[in-house]
């Protein structure tokens, strides 16, 4: 459903010096200088699979995504999205596809939800009986079905954000680009959207792109990550992958018996692993992944062990490090 091959884009930035003389020189005698947002690009998604696009602010996500949904046109490379390209703008592609923004709204402020979506409904040319059985749906799932008659503007972030996502799905769109379609959201609504984007793309089949800075819509959304620094793909593959791949310790943890003192670990065999953490109720040590067993082992038999846990690094730890280079 979507092809991405070697995609670049650079955008002609124009630099100005500071001050009151670098302005007036500004007038006369421009200097431009490209900053390329992305570098080469390429990923396929196909249809049902949820990818979720991660990266630091400025690394690329939201320009690819510009690109997917038609907004802007890369400097270089090949796009197919549904066998369009999307720049071009096709009816039958804009049809298909939906984008949400979370820092955007695309409803009418003044006006009623139910109001919004009438309009939609004319836009997409969508059957009214079609229409009415779609948007029961929605709102059944998403239990804002007492206020389609509010203004978008009294609601909360949270029933706007609901809003915007029905508005988004009225039409089923074939493929769905969600940027950031979390932010803001208290941890109750944000649980819901995931609950229902999940429920959606298991009825509808639906090709979709995440970007999101929360790591638990990453993790409960997607079963793979698309990971962008400085505009170029620098993992591409699942969860379980990024953690074999870049995380080769576990990290043994027991829970220590308070009235014992504080422990001591000048017995641990050096090639066992590391000390991360020493205090008088809780050891922590990181150890290979084929040593977790000798890692635990050791704990039990010289501490007074109350609880014990084995457990693979922050997955957010890792894609951090990763961004970081």
């Amino acid at each position: 459903m979507i092809h991405v091959q070697n995609v670049s884009k650079v955008y002609r930035i124009h630099r100005k010096a500071p001050g009151l003389r670098g302005s007036l020189r500004a007038l006369f005698w421009r200097q431009w200088e490209d900053k390329r947002a992305l570098d080469n690009v390429s990923l396929d998604v196909d249809a049902g699979e949820i990818v979720g696009l991660v990266g630091a602010n400025g690394a690329g996500k939201t320009t690819l995504v510009k690109i997917l949904a038609g907004i802007i046109h890369p400097t270089s490379g090949q796009v197919s999205v549904l066998g369009h390209v999307p720049w071009l703008r096709h009816n039958d592609f804009r049809r298909r596809i939906a984008l949400i923004m979370g820092q955007k709204a695309q409803l009418w402020w003044d006006l009623p939800a139910a109001d919004c979506f009438l309009l939609l409904r004319e836009i997409y040319r969508i059957p009214p009986a079609e229409f009415q059985a779609q948007l029961d749906l929605l709102c059944n799932q998403l239990s804002v079905g007492d206020l389609l008659t509010t203004q978008i503007r009294r609601l909360s972030l949270g029933e706007r954000m609901k809003m915007e996502l029905i508005a988004t799905l009225l039409h089923k769109p074939k493929v769905v680009f969600l940027d950031e379609p979390t932010i803001g959201l208290d941890i109750t609504t944000q649980r819901a959207i995931r609950s229902f984007l999940l429920e959606y793309r298991q009825v509808h089949q639906p090709a979709m792109i995440v970007t999101s800075h929360y790591m638990d819509d990453i993790e409960q959304l997607c079963r793979r990550i698309v990971i962008i620094r400085k505009g170029a793909v620098v993992f591409d593959g699942s969860l379980e992958r990024i953690v074999r791949d870049f995380a080769p310790h576990k990290l043994v943890t027991a829970q220590l018996d308070p009235a014992a003192g504080v422990p001591d670990l000048s017995g641990m065999p050096a090639t066992l692993g590391s000390v991360v953490e020493a205090t008088r109720d809780r050891i922590q040590i990181k150890v290979g992944r084929d040593r977790a067993g000798d890692g635990a082992k050791f704990l039990l038999e010289h501490f007074t062990v109350q609880d014990l846990n084995i457990e693979d690094p922050d997955i957010s730890s890792i894609i951090e490090a990763i961004q970081k280079g």
